[in-house]
């Protein structure tokens, strides 16, 4: 982490004060690696009859098949009694599943125990989605353009309106630091530098040296696009890619690392450059690349139950995703001493910010705005009333 000659560096719950707990689903089989995955489970709980429905759905306090609850803002799911419900699947979407491992959620209020409405309100294409991770080795902070449904970091996003309007900054921070740096800094801006300077305790130290604002936020932005991936796919150095070098089996069910020819085994397949440090990348001590395998892999589901339901064969997007990944682990491992190597000089800090006005925030800054311009429908198609 970076170095930096003080004790008072700001946390992120002050820089960024609106935060959320994570979504808890209550029930894993709403998630998939697939989306055609998720169709063939609705369809099953759906064609089930009472009582094989309610066992298949798997009630928890805040669920069952009778609750009656509002649509999720955004999305267009039935709203009658799941124990009456019928048609199609409710269409997928993207959400982060786990570090660096987009899946497929069935977007439906009814699935899911605890939501987070506020969450789904302010998602859409500009927003940027800040998750707590439980800390090192790995990142303190990940970023994703997609809902994060992992846990049990809380999530804060960038912006608390659509459109990415709002930023979800102390008022007055944005200011203070364009007194001191010479230039108005985006929101985008302080969160590039968050992600880089970001230190155990989730303390964020600033500066208001130019030039080091500069090269911090420089890199902050590099790390920003590769942790939600948009764009054009990532090289490593030299323009080298990951190529599946022997085909991969139907499901393969081991994965293996060899270190010395920088080849990565999914049973007899291989896959290869795999740099070390993209096989090393953990987020709170777990491998990134082997959690993502297992998710994929793992015959853990008890036999008759929807998470049972899943591929037969290994996908071939999955290959693509896999391949892509590789890069993405092994470019960020090669900015970690970058990132360690930025040392914060002529801080600014929390006693500097609280004489300034700018700390401590106002407490309606740490709740959700008010960003309904539209009805939402609610339980049994009635409107939602907020």
């Amino acid at each position: 982490m970076p170095s930096v000659t003080h004790d008072d560096a700001p946390l992120l719950a002050d820089l960024m004060p609106w935060s959320v707990a994570p979504i808890r689903l209550g029930r894993g089989w709403p998630t998939a690696p697939d989306a055609a995955t998720l169709k063939a489970r609705w369809d099953a709980l759906v064609k089930a009859e009472v009582p094989d429905r309610e066992t298949l759905f798997e009630p928890s306090r805040s669920r069952t098949l009778h609750s009656a609850v509002s649509q999720l803002p955004g999305q267009s799911s039935g709203t009658e009694k799941l124990i009456r419900a019928t048609g199609p699947c409710p269409e997928p979407v993207r959400v982060l599943h786990a570090p660096f491992d987009e899946q497929w959620l069935i977007p439906d209020h009814r699935l899911i125990d605890v939501a987070r409405p506020e969450l789904w309100r302010v998602a859409d294409e500009r927003q940027i989605f800040v998750v707590e991770t439980a800390g090192a080795p790995g990142p303190l902070l990940l970023a994703s353009s997609v809902l994060p449904q992992l846990r049990p970091g809380r999530v804060r996003p960038l912006y608390r309106r659509p459109a990415a309007e709002e930023p979800n900054l102390a008022p007055g921070l944005l200011d203070h630091l364009a007194t001191h740096l010479g230039h108005s800094p985006t929101p985008a801006d302080v969160l590039a530098w968050t992600v880089t300077t970001a230190r155990p305790g989730l303390a964020v130290p600033l500066t208001r040296d130019p030039e080091l604002w500069s090269r911090g936020v420089e890199l902050g932005h590099r790390v920003l696009w590769l942790m939600r991936r948009n764009g054009d796919r990532p090289k490593l150095p030299g323009g080298r890619r990951p190529y599946v070098r022997a085909p991969l089996p139907p499901l393969p069910l081991t994965l293996h690392y060899d270190r010395d020819e920088e080849t990565l085994h999914l049973d007899e397949g291989r896959i290869s450059p795999v740099p070390p440090g993209s096989w090393d990348f953990e987020v709170s001590g777990v491998r990134v690349l082997e959690e993502w395998f297992t998710s994929r892999t793992s015959e853990s589901a008890e036999p008759g139950t929807l998470a049972a339901i899943r591929p037969t064969t290994w996908q071939q997007t999955w290959t693509s995703e896999l391949l892509e990944l590789i890069t993405v682990l092994a470019l960020l491992a090669e900015l970690r001493p970058q990132q360690e190597q930025l040392t914060v000089t002529d801080p600014i800090t929390s006693a500097e910010l609280r004489k300034a006005g700018v700390l401590p925030v106002p407490e309606w800054t740490r709740r959700p705005a008010s960003v309904l311009d539209h009805h939402e429908e609610g339980p049994e198609g009635q409107f939602a009333l907020i």
